[in-house]
């Protein structure tokens, strides 16, 4: 990959993308979890409250992360920085197979608190360990 095209995304703006994926998140799943459950599911001590609950937490998240890498290089935090993940060796896009890693990845970046992401900040191309697992870097033209 020719790196004077690219400069890798470092470990704040990647903190701020995700907050934005994350707030989105909210928008979309809060009301439907209220829906589906009542007002009471914000107060339940159980972790999963049912079929609906598994699919909206677990399966709908990482579905549409994995849609978006795909088919747009990013999540719309990622874009809203104009950072994208792409192939580590060859600076194009990932496929299916490379995202699905990327994302099971990140239990690996997170088991041993979170240092799997903090390594983005000491990191010389600003991979955690997700992305290097998985083979990929988030970049994004320096101009832009």
């Amino acid at each position: 990959m020719q790196t004077d095209k690219y400069e890798y995304v470092g470990f704040w703006a990647r903190v701020g993308a995700t907050l934005i994926d994350t707030i989105l998140m909210a928008l979309v799943l809060f009301p439907l979890f209220t829906a589906i459950y009542g007002s009471g599911y914000w107060e339940s001590p159980e972790p999963v409250q049912g079929p609906a609950d598994f699919l909206l937490s677990w399966v709908l998240p990482a579905v549409v992360v994995i849609v978006f890498w795909v088919a747009r290089q990013a999540t719309p935090g990622k874009m809203l920085i104009k950072a994208r993940i792409v192939d580590a060796e060859t600076g194009e896009s990932i496929g299916p197979g490379k995202a699905i890693g990327r994302y099971f990845a990140y239990l690996v970046s997170t088991l041993p608190l979170c240092l799997g992401y903090l390594w983005v900040a000491f990191d010389k191309r600003k991979q955690g360990w997700h992305d290097k697992l998985a083979g990929t870097v988030v970049v994004r033209r320096p101009w832009e």
